[in-house]
């Protein structure tokens, strides 16, 4: 009797856990991509550029990064793009105030999709 009343109690834990990770992920919508070319060109390209390569005046002023440069990309993570965009980095500002974090999660991915 129980063996069969914690299994009973296992069963509606995992039940439990289960309904509640498919609500969470279904209430956080994954980043659409164009939103987030939007989101870069609006804040990040004058710098970076439209493809990311820093090629623009600003960027060599401001000595902006080539965030489409493959050994950059390779090197750091997905957290420190984050937190650079989230916090800044030189004299690269921060959007922390600007953007939501679900703007800079997508931001980061769009970051990743400009690897040349």
């Amino acid at each position: 009797m129980r063996k069969t009343t914690f299994s009973i109690l296992f069963a509606v834990v995992i039940t439990a856990a289960l309904a509640a990770t498919q609500t969470f992920s279904a209430a956080v919508p994954s980043p659409n991509p164009a939103s987030a070319a939007a989101l870069y060109a609006r804040n990040c390209a004058s710098c970076h550029g439209r493809d990311g390569r820093a090629k623009t005046a600003k960027a060599k002023s401001n000595h902006a990064r080539n965030v489409a440069d493959p050994d950059w990309q390779n090197r750091v993570s997905d957290e420190r793009i984050f937190n650079a965009i989230m916090n800044g980095k030189g004299k690269m500002p921060g959007y922390s105030k600007k953007l939501s974090e679900q703007e800079i999660d997508s931001l980061v991915s769009y970051v990743r999709s400009l690897k040349k």
